[in-house]
């Protein structure tokens, strides 16, 4: 399915030619960000940071996949420094386009972007702990610890592959680093408390958090795990129409403001493909999942077999 509509209507990269959209955007993202930090007062920065967080993570996601500009190379330059601090950006490319081995979707071990866990482990965990993951498997509970819990997660998964001679994971923590403290110095040069900017930035991670709640669900088949939400609103703008995250994976190197549009030209044959995995809305989601779990912490399909 995805060679057939993919190549129907939009070539198979779209590294052939700059994406203004994008690009402008990135640059946007950028000046805006500056401006909330040196020139708006404090009331009005906070919100405009956390929104400026938000789509900046949502950009790198799209550099990730060769856009907006020709050179790969220079595609990542523009994303290299992250004010949201949380994650190297080269860590996050290499994750996530590792997450995109659809056969291997929520498996607990080769899908780094995986919320479940492996019953054995869970079987295994703290009643504390196991509480607290209970917790994060609502919508308002992903929202509150989901950053920390990931943050720390992903750390220490680095940490240990430091320990073990990667040199890649650690030249990417050093570059991160290095745009941490550059991103630091502006923050105390500015008006904003770095308390208040760090704060803003755990919101972003935390709104975040809002669009990888249910991205994928555990199912016997590997097409069927990805969610379609209809949404239109702030937040699909927010994610960059990663809301069609069935569609995102099934053609990623389609840019984001042409999702809902392929979406939309054959929106039945997708529903079928990913077997109605879907939701109206966000609204639908928050009144549906925010004090309730969507599902288990242990995959429960696992070991699964793909389809």
């Amino acid at each position: 399915m995805a060679t057939a509509l993919g190549s129907a209507r939009y070539p198979a990269s779209q590294t052939h030619r700059t994406e203004w959209v994008t690009l402008g955007m990135i640059l946007t993202v950028y000046a805006v960000w500056f401006c909330a930090l040196f020139v708006l007062p404090l009331a009005f920065a906070s919100p405009v940071l956390v929104v400026m967080l938000v789509l900046h993570a949502s950009l790198t996601h799209e550099v990730c996949h060769g856009h907006p500009l020709r050179s790969r190379t220079a595609s990542e330059a523009l994303v290299h420094f992250n004010p949201g601090l949380a994650v190297p950006f080269l860590r996050f490319r290499d994750t996530h386009l590792a997450h995109h081995q659809d056969a291997l979707l929520t498996d607990p071990y080769d899908d780094p972007e995986s919320n479940y866990l492996d019953p054995a482990q869970w079987d295994r965990m703290p009643k504390a702990l196991t509480w607290i993951y209970l917790i994060n498997n609502t919508l308002g509970g992903r929202m509150i610890f989901g950053p920390l819990l990931g943050q720390i997660a992903f750390m220490i998964g680095d940490v240990r592959a430091i320990r073990h001679g990667d040199g890649q994971v650690l030249r990417a923590w050093v570059m991160h680093l290095c745009g941490v403290l550059l991103c630091l110095v502006c923050v105390t040069a500015s008006d904003v408390p770095v308390w208040i900017y760090l704060v803003c930035c755990y919101v972003a991670l935390g709104i975040l958090k809002i669009r990888t709640f249910l991205e994928h669900r555990a199912h016997a088949a590997a097409r069927a795990r990805t969610v379609i939400i209809e949404d239109r609103g702030v937040l699909a703008f927010l994610f960059l129409n990663n809301n069609f995250h069935a569609v995102h994976h099934m053609h990623p190197s389609v840019p984001w403001y042409r999702l809902p549009e392929l979406y939309g030209a054959d929106r039945d044959r997708y529903l079928k493909c990913n077997d109605g995995y879907r939701y109206g809305s966000y609204r639908e989601i928050f009144k549906a999942y925010f004090i309730k779990a969507k599902d288990s912490v242990a995959h429960p399909l696992w070991p699964f077999r793909s389809e």
